[in-house]
């Protein structure tokens, strides 16, 4: 039975590279069914994203014959097309995890809840209204350590390959962004790098700006400084409160977290630095 695969390539360029990876995968007897390449200049990295459809008995031999033909600094990965397993971490807002309830309920996107956690417990009706386990890990009396740590006791058996925080109001330590690295996908209430840390409508009405927005980015050990996935905006002007501004953005917020989850999940990211490359 054919399967549908993608093929991901970060290189070094070199001249051929499209017709070299395209012939090895004519000798396993794939069929390229989408292709999209980039180079970028700077660094001489060439990104390739390939949807490929057929049998692959050996995907190891496919793998090791790419990596030997491409060289050591060749990063290849070959898997098949599937749902991406995710734990959501919330804290009390219901805007992003209900957009992302339903989206999993009807099969929008390629993704299976394993399960929510939160630090409140507010959200637990909403969450298993839906059939999905509901995890309360509160960080009263908690150091943030002992704290993240009862995190990683209830995420464990999961096995997550992502963590989306979807409006999860606390600051993770080093240790627990290591422990996930490149897998925390976090929705920020600000276009960044305009108004990183709490309270960015606040920051905006006190600044009058005539634009807000929001961003999706990669978690890293930089204060809402990963690298960006997807961001959007929307017009704002004098007559608008800093409350009114956040009633606003929350709609610009789910629109944004569901856009760039799709992108990941759909394995259309290279994080690159601290930049993405995209493939849309």
């Amino acid at each position: 039975m054919e399967n549908r695969y993608r093929l991901l390539i970060e290189t070094d360029d070199q001249k051929g590279l499209i017709h070299t990876v395209s012939g090895i995968l004519l000798q396993h007897g794939l069929n390229i069914e989408q292709n999209s390449e980039f180079v970028e200049k700077e660094s001489n990295r060439f990104f390739m994203r390939t949807e490929v459809s057929g049998v692959v008995s050996e995907g190891a031999a496919l793998v090791d014959e790419l990596q030997s033909t491409l060289g050591q600094s060749a990063q290849i990965r070959l898997q098949r097309q599937r749902k991406k397993r995710v734990v959501i971490l919330v804290t009390k807002e219901h805007h992003c995890i209900g957009d992302l309830l339903l989206r999993h309920r009807y099969n929008e996107m390629e993704f299976e809840i394993a399960a929510v956690v939160g630090n409140y417990d507010h959200l637990a009706d909403l969450v298993e209204g839906f059939g999905i386990a509901y995890h309360h890990v509160s960080h009263e009396g908690h150091t943030r350590e002992s704290h993240e740590a009862a995190l990683v006791a209830a995420i464990a058996p999961y096995e997550p390959e992502y963590l989306v925080l979807a409006k999860y109001m606390r600051i993770l330590t080093p240790d627990f962004v290591a422990r996930y690295e490149n897998r925390i996908i976090n929705i920020h209430h600000s276009f960044l790098p305009a108004f990183i840390g709490a309270n960015p409508y606040r920051q905006a009405y006190d600044r009058g700006v005539k634009i807000i927005g929001a961003t999706a980015h990669f978690v890293t050990n930089d204060l809402d400084e990963g690298p960006i996935i997807a961001q959007s905006i929307l017009p704002v002007d004098h007559t608008h409160s800093a409350v009114e501004m956040a009633r606003a953005g929350k709609d610009v917020e789910k629109q944004v977290l569901s856009k760039a989850l799709r992108l990941v999940f759909d394995d259309r990211v290279f994080i690159h630095g601290n930049r993405t490359i995209i493939f849309e």
